[in-house]
């Protein structure tokens, strides 16, 4: 019998010169999981474990060439953004992709990086909830990226639910508000459904110093299941283990700062 091939998944990001995040983590995450990762470069980083030294944002235009000529020369079964540096990135990439409603979107809202570098305004954050948010199968920021996005507290998982469905407001179909940056063994990561349901998943927290790039290497995951048509719910619980997997195996690997969420 011929091999399957593996499902197309678009990865548009940020360049993350030490690879725990951005292209490189999700590039790492879908081809781990058997998918074929392609690529759309959003910024270029001058970073590591410590933080970020450097930053340059991609045109907008060449964005959009770069989304443009992947959808158009490959089957494409799922996309997930990260990195979007400014109003004039998120209005590119939305604009490609209206023209492929059928292809499942999950959205990483990266906002800024742990050491403190702002990579979307307040009216970036905006234009995002009106001109993206809407086209997403799934949205999946923390706890600070929802309290930014909402304008509420994000303290507790309490918190956290209201804010999963504040943005469920915004016309996309899921929310996965994550649970990182809470306290206590337990990691609880709040998913708001159509219709307002919401369903809990809870881990055992690693003690580990390798967390740079978690919330690439979760959302790529999602999205390499959704192309395999995956259910969201589904999609989630997959990825997770996976990131969780991945965790485990690498807390006892030393790096200079916070080292990445190695998956494999």
């Amino acid at each position: 019998m011929p091999r399957k091939k593996p499902p197309c998944v678009l990865t548009i990001a940020g360049s993350d010169s030490g690879a725990g995040a951005g292209i490189q983590a999700d590039a790492r995450t879908i081809q781990a999981l058997g998918g074929y990762a392609l690529t759309a470069i959003t910024a270029v980083t001058a970073q590591n474990g410590r933080g970020i030294s450097a930053w340059k944002a991609v045109a907008p235009r060449l964005v959009a060439a770069q989304v443009t000529g992947v959808l158009d020369g490959f089957p494409v079964k799922a996309v997930k953004t990260g990195l979007l540096p400014g109003a004039g990135a998120v209005r590119a990439v939305a604009d490609v992709l209206a023209g492929y409603p059928g292809v499942p979107l999950v959205i990483d809202p990266v906002i800024g990086s742990t050491s403190g570098t702002e990579f979307l305004t307040a009216a970036a954050r905006r234009i995002l909830r009106r001109e993206l948010f809407p086209r997403a199968t799934l949205i999946t920021p923390n706890w600070p990226e929802a309290e930014a996005l909402t304008g509420l507290p994000v303290r507790s998982p309490a918190d956290a639910a209201l804010a999963a469905l504040k943005l469920l407001e915004t016309g996309c179909r899921a929310v996965l508000v994550k649970g990182g940056h809470g306290r206590g063994e337990v990691c609880r990561d709040c998913l708001a459904l159509a219709g307002g349901r919401i369903r809990w998943f809870s881990s055992r927290r690693i003690a580990t110093p390798n967390t740079h790039g978690t919330g690439c290497v979760l959302s790529a995951a999602i999205a390499l299941a959704l192309a395999r048509g995956e259910t969201i719910e589904g999609a989630v619980k997959m990825a997770r283990e996976f990131l969780w997997k991945s965790l485990k195996k690498n807390r006892a690997v030393r790096w200079k700062g916070r080292g990445p969420a190695f998956p494999g």
